[in-house]
């Protein structure tokens, strides 16, 4: 099995757009008013945001993770173009450096670096024989 895209449930379709594009994503789908399709730089992993009139209440609890080559340089040039931080990069206790900021619907975006090779699919603390 392979991941093949996110599907974010937002509330303003133009303002997701905006921020994606901001952040670095490159749009590749645009059915307004209600679905974009963005592709990340490296690999072929894609996002996808839509709004969906059933959808009740505040969308859902979601942390989307991009690693970044130089996640200080990333970070600047993303403050330089409007969007905040809630966290800076930070080195984190699970061996990656990672900032902190929340798209116009609230989900956690997170940018980071491993600070160890192969720490997401092997870190220290992995279960004996996987």
């Amino acid at each position: 099995m392979r991941l093949n895209h996110v599907t974010l449930i937002v509330t303003d379709l133009d303002r997701s757009r905006a921020f994606y594009s901001t952040l670095g994503l490159t749009q590749i789908v645009d059915t307004p008013p209600r679905y974009a399709r963005f592709r990340v730089p490296d690999g072929d992993a894609t996002v996808s945001i839509e709004v969906d009139p059933d959808a009740t209440g505040k969308p859902g609890a979601v942390q989307l993770y991009f690693e970044c080559a130089d996640i200080d340089a990333r970070v600047a040039d993303l403050k330089s173009k409007g969007l905040a931080f809630e966290q800076e990069p930070t080195d984190m206790f699970y061996l990656w450096r990672e900032a902190r900021l929340r798209d116009p619907d609230g989900h956690d975006i997170r940018l980071y670096k491993e600070n160890a090779p192969d720490v997401r699919l092997d870190p220290p603390w992995k279960i004996a024989g996987t």
